[in-house]
């Protein structure tokens, strides 16, 4: 099942009024993060292929090559299988990058199919292709499908703001940090956003890394 999609702002402060009720601590970052952001984004391939171009990359560094790669219209998998590695490196992307462009090219995801999958199957389909990883997988079932009930908890902001906002010894690793977002379902969509913008929050106030 697709389960509940995050559509509207409205939806982000249903789900952000559910989770200040159930866990007083989000009702304490909320307060102080005020409203949280929509942060859809549209599906697809090129939304992937950005994804692969800005790992490991500044952000500045990531949206030249984007501009490189839509200006050669190089951002379809037909397009990307009519160039060979060597194109592309040439269009600015690493050695490594390249491969998993053609790959994610190659791969023949029915993107259209993705938006009627569980999570489970659209995690298995992304993560099953070259260069993407769990973290991308998850990202893009929360931001590109709406979906309301995923978490990305190997991504280091949240396990630092999960650390201050919930007073822990340390930060939290990949798997205790899962464990911990369960208690957060059917809005850890909603959690993950929640802990960003307080990530910020504690950022500014603390200096936290």
């Amino acid at each position: 099942m697709v389960g509940r999609l995050i559509e509207t702002e409205a939806c982000v402060a249903e789900g952000a009024e559910w989770l200040a009720k159930t866990e007083p601590r989000f009702a304490h970052a909320l307060e102080q993060t005020g409203d949280l952001p929509l942060r859809r984004r549209p599906d697809g391939f090129a939304q992937l292929l950005s994804a692969i171009v800005s790992q490991q990359v500044s952000v500045a560094s990531a949206r030249a090559i984007w501009a490189k790669l839509e200006e050669a219209g190089a951002v379809t998998p037909d397009a990307v299988l009519r160039l060979d590695q060597d194109a592309l490196r040439d269009l600015g992307l690493s050695r490594q990058k390249a491969r998993y462009a053609c790959a994610l090219a190659e791969a023949g995801i029915d993107y259209d199919a993705l938006r009627h999958a569980s999570n489970d199957e659209v995690i298995k389909t992304l993560t099953a292709v070259t260069g993407i990883g769990v973290w991308t997988a998850e990202i893009y079932a929360m931001f590109s499908l709406g979906r309301a009930d995923v978490f990305a908890p190997g991504d280091l902001a949240l396990q630092e703001s999960a650390r201050v906002l919930f007073d822990l010894p340390e930060r939290p690793k990949e798997k205790p940090l899962r464990q911990m977002a369960e208690a957060w379902s059917p809005w850890r969509s909603v959690a993950a956003r929640a802990l960003w913008a307080y990530y910020h929050v504690a950022k500014d106030r603390e200096g936290i890394a």
